[in-house]
């Protein structure tokens, strides 16, 4: 990131030269000149028809051209002004196409992470309702056992008393047998 602002202020920094030089090499060079001069005088055509138009200055029938020298001067700072405009331009799109391509490819990122959240989630929820299936098989079974122990335990406290009943009018007191429920049994 910050060699590309390094790199962008190196190019507006040589630009200036290149400009200046642009603008040297109308006024020495026969056809460079003879381009900034047309190119001058027809801005200066359309400038004042624009003015014409736009202003409602009286129309005027013969415009009188610039003289060479003026004309050399504005086609070249034109041309020098174009040529700055166009490297500002295309370092502005440079700035723009690389930026964009910087958020796609974080839009990208962030995409692919959420596939793999959402592919993660949906492996969760699945092993989430296997336990709570197997649960309620536990759950099942746990009851299926407390009511066998209830059964087991009635069947040996009934068996208990049916061995002692021959001792239930004699003085001697039957004693009472209760079984520990098997949820509360503590192993060593």
């Amino acid at each position: 990131m910050a060699t590309v602002k390094l790199a962008t202020l190196v190019i507006r920094t040589l630009a200036k030269p290149i400009s200046s030089q642009i603008k040297n090499q109308a006024k020495q060079h026969e056809t460079f000149r003879s381009i900034c001069i047309s190119l001058a005088q027809r801005m200066h055509m359309a400038e004042i028809k624009l003015r014409t138009n736009i202003l409602g200055e009286p129309a005027r029938q013969h415009v009188k051209p610039l003289s060479e020298m003026r004309a050399i001067e504005n086609g070249a700072n034109s041309l020098a002004e174009g040529f700055l405009f166009s490297v500002a331009a295309l370092l502005i799109i440079g700035e723009t196409w690389r930026s964009s391509r910087s958020q796609s490819k974080q839009r990208d990122d962030v995409n692919e992470r959420i596939e793999e959240l959402s592919a993660n989630v949906t492996s969760l929820t699945e092993r989430l309702e296997r336990i709570q299936e197997s649960l309620g098989d536990v759950e099942s079974e746990r009851a299926r056992n407390n009511e066998l122990a209830r059964i087991v335990e009635r069947v040996v406290e009934i068996g208990l008393r049916g061995g002692w009943a021959e001792f239930e009018d004699t003085p001697l007191k039957v004693p009472r047998v209760e079984l520990a429920p098997t949820t509360s049994r503590v192993l060593p």
